[in-house]
């Protein structure tokens, strides 16, 4: 019978116990120039571990007091990212007296050209004439060539305009962040708000008398004017322009209780969002007539208006009364001026009747009464004599 007898591997002596183990043996200890070398090395060590402990130290201690001590204190001064804010425009809103937007401002970018950075002046010059059929071929290839580095090509682009430069890939040329001015109404206020230059400077209208109050705010300027007067306005002085073949009107409407200007229209107008631009329909009217405000820089005579504030003035000083008459029969010599009535009633007419029949003896004589320096103390009262601001 064969009995199965435990393995024991490498054990060559059966009397061994089976946990011997040999004595260790004793260790190398070096001696002389080995032994110091050693010895610094473990020095070296020794310090080295010092300072990182200290090290790390430090930095636990700064993590605790952020955590346990400042709280959510020095979390709130940590940098977040944030979706950036469109930049506000430089140029505020004109709004009429009901909130309606009159003018505002709009990103406009406008593409320039580094000339140092364009490789083919020639191919560039053609591919941006193709782009822009408004820009002239000589003009672009002398900017392109000129050795600047930076020449605006084109100002204020349309979306559309924009990609159109992207698509062409033209190493040098780059876009400007711009904005530009927008009048949503068109002619229809172009009197008043006036219209601004490509830089966004104030040329004319309210854009021009406000420009530095219209550039340091940023809530919209609320003006006194009415666009639901200012259309009907418009309408009636175009009809009657249109019925009499008239060359220009201008009416205004104004609340004689605060003296705010409500309406103001000039015929013929212009488009403030191209203000240059010749109106194909009536390319007659120049420009400059277009731009005139008969209702501001017109000069215009009276009349028999002005009847009524000698009326008035010779009421205010005394020297007449309602009851007051005043032989109107004769016509008024003076120098080689003569004074009549062109309906005269040939009589003597009372100070209603001077009003009702526009007599101009009758009121020449209520002037005379007054005398001169009363009519100018009056005149200069009610603001006749300088420049109205409106």
């Amino acid at each position: 019978m064969i009995v199965a007898q435990p393995f024991r591997a490498f054990d060559d002596n059966p009397c061994r116990p089976r946990h011997f183990k040999p004595p260790p043996c004793a260790p190398v200890v070096p001696e002389g120039p080995a032994r110091k070398a050693l010895e610094a090395c473990r020095a070296r060590l020794f310090f080295t571990g010092i300072l990182f402990a200290c090290v790390f130290g430090v930095v636990a201690l700064r993590v605790v007091e952020v955590v346990l001590l400042e709280g959510g204190t020095a979390q709130s001064h940590m940098p977040r990212f944030r979706i950036p804010e469109p930049p506000a425009p430089a140029r505020a809103d004109i709004v009429d007296r009901n909130g309606r937007l009159l003018a505002t401002t709009l990103d406009s970018p406008s593409v320039y050209a580094n000339p140092r950075q364009i490789l083919d002046p020639a191919d560039a010059t053609r591919k941006l004439v193709k782009a822009f059929p408004s820009l002239k071929t000589l003009e672009v290839y002398a900017k392109l060539t000129s050795g600047k580095s930076f020449v605006y090509l084109k100002r204020h682009l349309t979306p559309h305009e924009q990609y159109e430069v992207n698509q062409l890939g033209i190493p040098g040329v780059q876009f400007q962040h711009e904005e530009r001015r927008v009048y949503p109404d068109g002619m229809l206020t172009s009197h008043v708000v006036g219209y601004t230059g490509i830089d966004n400077a104030g040329f004319a209208g309210i854009e021009r008398g406000l420009d530095d109050t219209l550039k340091d705010r940023r809530e919209p300027l609320q003006l006194s004017l009415d666009l639901r007067l200012q259309y009907i306005l418009r309408e009636e002085l175009q009809r009657v322009i249109d019925d009499f073949t008239a060359k220009a009107a201008a009416g205004l409407i104004m609340d004689v209780n605060t003296g705010e200007v409500l309406s103001m229209v000039s015929l013929p107008d212009f488009d403030p969002n191209h203000p240059g631009a010749v109106d194909p329909d009536h390319p007659e009217i120049s420009i400059a007539d277009r731009m005139f405000n008969r209702d501001t820089l017109g000069v215009y005579e009276l009349g028999s208006i002005f009847k009524i504030f000698t009326v008035a003035m010779a009421l205010d000083a005394g020297t007449s009364t309602l009851a007051s008459t005043y032989d109107a029969s004769h016509d008024i010599h003076i120098g080689r001026f003569t004074i009549g009535d062109y309906h005269g009633k040939h009589r003597v007419l009372s100070v209603p009747e001077i009003l009702m029949y526009s007599s101009n003896i009758g009121a020449a004589k209520m002037a005379m009464a007054a005398g001169g320096q009363r009519q100018r103390d009056f005149l200069a009262r009610i603001g006749l004599l300088k420049a109205p601001k409106i």
